[in-house]
Protein backbone atom coordinates (compact mmCIF):
# COMPACT_ATOMS: atom_id res chain seq x y z
CA UNK A 1 0.00 0.00 0.00
CA UNK A 2 2.88 2.31 0.23
CA UNK A 3 2.74 3.46 -3.64
CA UNK A 4 -0.24 5.60 -3.68
CA UNK A 5 -0.51 5.39 -7.48
CA UNK A 6 -1.80 2.11 -7.31
CA UNK A 7 -4.53 3.07 -5.19
CA UNK A 8 -8.08 4.82 -5.94
CA UNK A 9 -9.42 7.92 -3.87
CA UNK A 10 -12.71 9.60 -3.04
CA UNK A 11 -13.56 12.99 -3.36
CA UNK A 12 -13.93 12.90 0.55
CA UNK A 13 -10.14 12.29 0.75
CA UNK A 14 -10.25 8.02 1.60
CA UNK A 15 -8.37 5.98 -0.25
CA UNK A 16 -9.15 2.14 -1.05
CA UNK A 17 -6.82 -0.83 -2.18
CA UNK A 18 -7.34 -2.99 -4.98
CA UNK A 19 -9.28 -5.77 -3.70
CA UNK A 20 -7.79 -9.06 -2.55
CA UNK A 21 -10.02 -12.04 -2.51
CA UNK A 22 -13.13 -9.62 -2.39
CA UNK A 23 -11.40 -7.57 0.59
CA UNK A 24 -10.06 -4.10 0.30
CA UNK A 25 -7.88 -1.93 2.32
CA UNK A 26 -9.04 1.56 3.32
CA UNK A 27 -7.24 4.82 4.94
CA UNK A 28 -7.26 8.52 4.29
CA UNK A 29 -5.21 10.64 2.26
CA UNK A 30 -2.15 12.20 3.31
CA UNK A 31 -3.62 15.54 1.67
CA UNK A 32 -6.76 14.67 4.87
CA UNK A 33 -4.33 13.71 7.22
CA UNK A 34 -2.06 17.21 6.69
CA UNK A 35 -5.71 19.26 6.90
CA UNK A 36 -6.87 17.40 9.62
CA UNK A 37 -3.39 18.19 11.60
CA UNK A 38 -2.82 16.09 14.48
CA UNK A 39 -5.32 13.34 14.95
CA UNK A 40 -5.82 12.40 18.64
CA UNK A 41 -9.21 10.05 18.53
CA UNK A 42 -10.46 7.59 15.61
CA UNK A 43 -13.79 5.84 16.21
CA UNK A 44 -13.64 2.97 13.22
CA UNK A 45 -16.48 0.75 12.07
CA UNK A 46 -16.20 -2.45 13.89
CA UNK A 47 -15.95 -6.23 12.52
CA UNK A 48 -19.72 -7.29 11.03
CA UNK A 49 -20.73 -3.59 10.96
CA UNK A 50 -22.32 -2.77 7.38
CA UNK A 51 -21.00 0.34 5.81
CA UNK A 52 -22.45 1.86 2.50
CA UNK A 53 -20.67 3.92 0.02
CA UNK A 54 -20.44 7.46 0.39
CA UNK A 55 -22.33 7.39 3.57
CA UNK A 56 -20.55 8.07 7.72
CA UNK A 57 -18.93 5.17 9.06
CA UNK A 58 -16.48 6.92 11.82
CA UNK A 59 -14.95 9.98 12.86
CA UNK A 60 -11.82 11.06 13.21
CA UNK A 61 -10.62 13.44 15.77
CA UNK A 62 -7.75 16.06 15.64
CA UNK A 63 -6.17 19.07 17.44
CA UNK A 64 -8.26 20.85 14.80
CA UNK A 65 -11.45 19.60 14.78
CA UNK A 66 -14.15 16.13 14.13
CA UNK A 67 -14.06 14.76 10.78
CA UNK A 68 -16.84 12.23 9.37
CA UNK A 69 -15.00 9.50 7.74
CA UNK A 70 -17.06 7.94 4.81
CA UNK A 71 -17.18 4.78 3.27
CA UNK A 72 -15.37 4.73 -0.05
CA UNK A 73 -17.47 1.43 -1.16
CA UNK A 74 -20.19 -0.75 0.34
CA UNK A 75 -19.66 -4.14 2.16
CA UNK A 76 -18.93 -5.85 5.57
CA UNK A 77 -16.49 -4.73 7.64
CA UNK A 78 -13.61 -7.85 8.17
CA UNK A 79 -10.56 -5.82 10.23
CA UNK A 80 -10.31 -2.48 11.78
CA UNK A 81 -7.17 -1.30 12.86
CA UNK A 82 -6.30 -1.58 16.55
CA UNK A 83 -3.13 0.11 16.23
CA UNK A 84 -5.01 3.37 14.46
CA UNK A 85 -7.06 3.30 17.69
CA UNK A 86 -4.57 2.71 20.35
CA UNK A 87 -2.32 5.59 18.14
CA UNK A 88 -4.17 7.52 16.09
CA UNK A 89 -0.63 9.76 15.41
CA UNK A 90 -0.51 6.96 12.63
CA UNK A 91 -3.40 8.52 10.56
CA UNK A 92 -0.82 11.56 10.09
CA UNK A 93 2.27 9.71 10.20
CA UNK A 94 1.60 6.89 8.08
CA UNK A 95 -1.54 7.08 6.04
CA UNK A 96 -1.00 4.92 3.68
CA UNK A 97 1.33 2.07 5.61
CA UNK A 98 0.42 1.67 9.45
CA UNK A 99 -2.45 4.36 9.32
CA UNK A 100 -4.66 1.88 7.49
CA UNK A 101 -8.25 2.51 8.97
CA UNK A 102 -10.47 -0.63 7.94
CA UNK A 103 -10.28 -3.94 6.04
CA UNK A 104 -13.70 -4.11 3.72
CA UNK A 105 -15.47 -7.13 1.96
CA UNK A 106 -17.28 -5.41 -0.52
CA UNK A 107 -20.66 -5.94 -1.99
CA UNK A 108 -20.06 -4.17 -5.13
CA UNK A 109 -17.61 -2.19 -6.74
CA UNK A 110 -17.02 1.49 -6.33
CA UNK A 111 -18.89 3.60 -8.37
CA UNK A 112 -17.33 6.84 -8.19
CA UNK A 113 -13.96 6.18 -7.35
CA UNK A 114 -10.48 8.22 -8.72
CA UNK A 115 -7.54 7.41 -10.17
CA UNK A 116 -4.37 8.53 -8.41
CA UNK A 117 -4.06 11.65 -11.76
CA UNK A 118 -8.03 12.50 -11.08
CA UNK A 119 -7.24 13.21 -7.37
CA UNK A 120 -4.03 15.03 -7.55
CA UNK A 121 -6.16 17.08 -10.43
CA UNK A 122 -8.58 17.57 -7.53
CA UNK A 123 -6.38 18.54 -4.49
CA UNK A 124 -4.13 20.65 -6.50
CA UNK A 125 -3.77 24.01 -5.37
CA UNK A 126 -5.47 23.47 -2.22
Amino acid sequence: MSNPQQLRYTKEHEWLSDAVDGVATVGITAFAADALGDVVYAQLPGVGDTVTEGETCGELESTKSVSDLYSPVSGEIVEFNQDVVDDPALVNSAPFEGGWLFKVKLSEEPKDALSFDEYTALTAGN
